[in-house]
Protein backbone atom coordinates (compact mmCIF):
# COMPACT_ATOMS: atom_id res chain seq x y z
CA UNK A 1 0.00 0.00 0.00
CA UNK A 2 0.98 3.60 -0.66
CA UNK A 3 -0.66 6.93 1.12
CA UNK A 4 -0.34 10.10 -0.61
CA UNK A 5 -0.98 13.20 1.35
CA UNK A 6 -0.90 16.32 -0.54
CA UNK A 7 -0.26 19.96 0.21
CA UNK A 8 0.87 23.38 -0.36
CA UNK A 9 -2.11 24.50 -2.02
CA UNK A 10 -4.24 28.04 -1.77
CA UNK A 11 -5.23 31.00 -3.39
CA UNK A 12 -2.93 33.22 -5.75
CA UNK A 13 -2.93 36.24 -7.82
CA UNK A 14 -1.71 35.42 -11.45
CA UNK A 15 1.76 35.48 -11.82
CA UNK A 16 2.05 34.65 -8.40
CA UNK A 17 4.08 30.93 -7.41
CA UNK A 18 3.07 28.27 -5.49
CA UNK A 19 4.81 24.91 -4.29
CA UNK A 20 2.98 21.65 -4.12
CA UNK A 21 4.66 18.86 -1.43
CA UNK A 22 3.06 15.06 -1.75
CA UNK A 23 4.48 13.34 1.10
CA UNK A 24 4.56 9.57 0.26
CA UNK A 25 4.71 6.59 2.56
CA UNK A 26 4.48 3.02 2.75
CA UNK A 27 5.95 0.59 -0.11
CA UNK A 28 8.23 2.23 -2.34
CA UNK A 29 9.58 0.04 -4.20
CA UNK A 30 8.69 -1.10 -8.21
CA UNK A 31 7.51 2.41 -8.83
CA UNK A 32 7.32 2.98 -12.43
CA UNK A 33 6.55 6.80 -12.39
CA UNK A 34 5.04 9.40 -10.34
CA UNK A 35 2.97 12.37 -10.91
CA UNK A 36 0.71 15.56 -10.71
CA UNK A 37 -2.56 15.74 -12.26
CA UNK A 38 -5.31 18.27 -11.95
CA UNK A 39 -9.09 18.60 -12.37
CA UNK A 40 -10.77 21.58 -13.37
CA UNK A 41 -14.80 22.60 -12.47
CA UNK A 42 -16.11 21.05 -14.98
CA UNK A 43 -13.64 19.35 -16.64
CA UNK A 44 -11.66 15.64 -16.92
CA UNK A 45 -8.58 15.10 -14.91
CA UNK A 46 -5.86 15.72 -17.21
CA UNK A 47 -1.84 15.16 -16.50
CA UNK A 48 0.37 17.85 -15.31
CA UNK A 49 3.97 16.53 -14.79
CA UNK A 50 5.41 13.05 -14.78
CA UNK A 51 8.78 12.08 -13.19
CA UNK A 52 10.35 8.83 -13.57
CA UNK A 53 12.23 6.71 -11.23
CA UNK A 54 15.51 7.51 -13.20
CA UNK A 55 14.85 11.24 -13.13
CA UNK A 56 12.97 11.53 -16.30
CA UNK A 57 10.64 14.51 -16.63
CA UNK A 58 7.69 15.28 -18.93
CA UNK A 59 5.17 18.10 -18.99
CA UNK A 60 2.01 19.11 -20.79
CA UNK A 61 2.41 21.58 -23.20
CA UNK A 62 0.15 24.22 -21.07
CA UNK A 63 2.52 24.42 -18.17
CA UNK A 64 5.80 23.74 -19.76
CA UNK A 65 8.58 26.40 -19.11
CA UNK A 66 6.35 27.31 -15.66
CA UNK A 67 5.76 24.43 -13.70
CA UNK A 68 9.05 21.95 -12.44
CA UNK A 69 8.29 18.82 -11.03
CA UNK A 70 11.10 17.72 -9.08
CA UNK A 71 11.73 14.62 -6.03
CA UNK A 72 13.16 14.23 -2.70
CA UNK A 73 13.79 10.59 -2.04
CA UNK A 74 15.62 10.97 1.44
CA UNK A 75 12.27 12.61 2.31
CA UNK A 76 9.47 10.62 0.38
CA UNK A 77 7.99 13.70 -1.06
CA UNK A 78 7.38 14.84 -4.48
CA UNK A 79 7.23 18.59 -5.15
CA UNK A 80 5.37 20.79 -8.10
CA UNK A 81 6.66 24.62 -8.45
CA UNK A 82 4.27 26.62 -10.51
CA UNK A 83 5.53 30.10 -11.41
CA UNK A 84 3.49 32.52 -13.73
CA UNK A 85 0.10 31.19 -12.50
CA UNK A 86 -2.79 31.82 -14.29
CA UNK A 87 -6.29 31.62 -13.56
CA UNK A 88 -6.78 28.57 -16.24
CA UNK A 89 -4.37 26.80 -13.61
CA UNK A 90 -7.36 27.00 -10.89
CA UNK A 91 -7.86 23.35 -10.17
CA UNK A 92 -7.74 20.16 -7.92
CA UNK A 93 -4.45 18.76 -7.64
CA UNK A 94 -3.67 15.19 -7.39
CA UNK A 95 -0.53 13.25 -7.12
CA UNK A 96 -0.06 9.68 -8.19
CA UNK A 97 2.14 6.45 -7.62
CA UNK A 98 2.10 4.23 -10.58
CA UNK A 99 3.79 0.79 -9.73
CA UNK A 100 3.77 -1.99 -11.47
CA UNK A 101 1.49 -4.75 -12.03
CA UNK A 102 -1.07 -2.31 -12.20
CA UNK A 103 -0.93 -0.56 -8.64
CA UNK A 104 -2.26 2.84 -9.06
CA UNK A 105 -2.45 5.27 -6.37
CA UNK A 106 -3.79 8.77 -5.95
CA UNK A 107 -4.11 11.70 -2.80
CA UNK A 108 -6.76 13.54 -2.18
CA UNK A 109 -6.07 16.45 -3.94
CA UNK A 110 -5.09 19.87 -2.90
CA UNK A 111 -7.32 23.29 -4.37
CA UNK A 112 -4.95 25.80 -6.35
CA UNK A 113 -6.89 29.20 -7.19
CA UNK A 114 -5.24 31.63 -9.16
CA UNK A 115 -7.75 34.83 -8.79
CA UNK A 116 -7.27 38.30 -8.70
Amino acid sequence: QVQLVESGGGLVQPGGSLRLSCEISGSISAIIHMGWYRQAPGKERELVAIITTGGSTNYADSVKDRFTISRDNAKNTMYLQMNSLKPEDTAVYYCRVLKRYGMDYWGKGTLVTVSS
